[in-house]
């Protein structure tokens, strides 16, 4: 009976549970799913990361290649961020060209990297006007679950956090680059963006880390971005209800909180796998 009601009204099935504060799947709604992280899961990258929240699923690999950088930016390197939803992680995704959300996914990331100066762009330069450093980094959803772009945010900053760079020297004699593998460097870490979604639910109730389900169901999304020292780096609102300012506000205020959980983790792994 529970399941047939849940089928035909899923909307009003919500409600009666957001009614009492909580969630169909138990949670309270400022309550995110259980949160984890694996570094350097990915032998053959440069730097990797898996991130889950619930069922959610995201690994980042990032790739480091050689380049020759353009004229007007002679000493700045290139971080490229990529975000794949194959068919295997939902039957909502098609298999061939990323759709429209893997698409507004891979630009968030861009701007999130931008925005945030997560990495400076100065920093992955080698050699001006002659030599610097491109980071590409793929970022795969293995499954679906809802909060795509929270999740993905997260396992960039972990990858990156990962990543070990070769000491790269430019030959004066003959100019070209000599790579030493047995020397690797981890990159600046300028700051720790961390990003936190929110559902709004008949326009006024909100709920943090909505599944797929709810965020089906809800009538808008906003995302904040934020970094260690509180500043507020983006606010990504694709259309949906519209925001208050107080309700904007507390959004905000929970994000700063999430982004000292989420940095306290990902700081925890990557002590626990440092060599003793």
């Amino acid at each position: 009976m529970v399941e047939a009601f849940k089928t035909v009204e899923p909307l009003e099935y919500y409600r009666r549970f957001l009614k009492e504060n909580c969630r169909p799947d138990g949670r309270e709604l400022g309550e995110f799913r259980t949160t984890t992280v694996n570094i350097g899961s990915i032998t053959t990258a440069d730097g990797s990361a898996l991130v889950k929240f619930g069922n959610t699923t995201v690994i980042c690999g990032v790739k480091a290649e050689l380049a020759t950088p353009t004229k007007d930016s002679a000493n700045k390197g290139y971080i490229v961020p990529n975000v794949e939803l194959p068919s295997l992680c939902s039957p909502r995704f098609r298999s061939g060209p990323p759709g429209e959300e893997a698409q507004a996914a891979s630009q968030f990331i861009a701007d999130v990297i931008e925005n945030s100066q997560i990495i400076e762009k100065e920093d992955l330069c080698i050699a001006n006007g002659k030599l610097v450093w491109v980071l590409y980094c793929d970022i795969i959803c293995m499954d679906y679950d809802g909060n795509l772009l929270d999740a993905s945010a997260f396992a960039l900053l972990a990858a990156l956090k990962n990543v070990q760079l070769p000491s790269v020297t430019i030959n004066e004699e003959t100019g070209l680059s000599e790579v030493n593998f047995k020397q690797k460097n981890p990159l600046m870490i300028r700051k720790h963006p961390v990003a936190t979604s929110f559902a709004i639910f008949d326009d006024t109730l909100l709920i943090v880390d909505p599944n797929a389900e709810e965020e089906d169901l809800a009538t808008g999304t906003v995302t904040v971005v934020t970094d260690e020292e509180d500043r507020l780096c983006s606010v990504h609102k694709p259309g949906g209800s519209p925001l208050t300012g107080a309700k904007l506000q507390d959004c905000i205020t929970r994000a700063i909180t999430r982004q000292r959980e989420v940095k306290k983790l990902i700081d925890k792994v990557i002590n626990s796998i440092k060599p003793k």
